[in-house]
């Protein structure tokens, strides 16, 4: 069973489940921040993530 909520999914593990093109707005790059460190989520043209700090 999966719940659906806007931008927010729980697959049937339990987990958040996150849409890549929701958290960069549509675009291809978000800017991720964990405690006091910047990261850089970057979707390729081949349709692949890259996370880089």
């Amino acid at each position: 069973m999966i719940v659906t909520h806007p931008r927010i999914v729980e697959a049937v593990s339990g987990l958040p489940l996150h849409d890549a093109t929701d958290l960069t707005g549509g675009g291809i790059q978000a800017q991720i921040r964990l405690n006091d460190q910047i990261y850089t989520l970057r979707i390729t043209k081949a349709g692949k993530l890259i996370l880089t700090k």
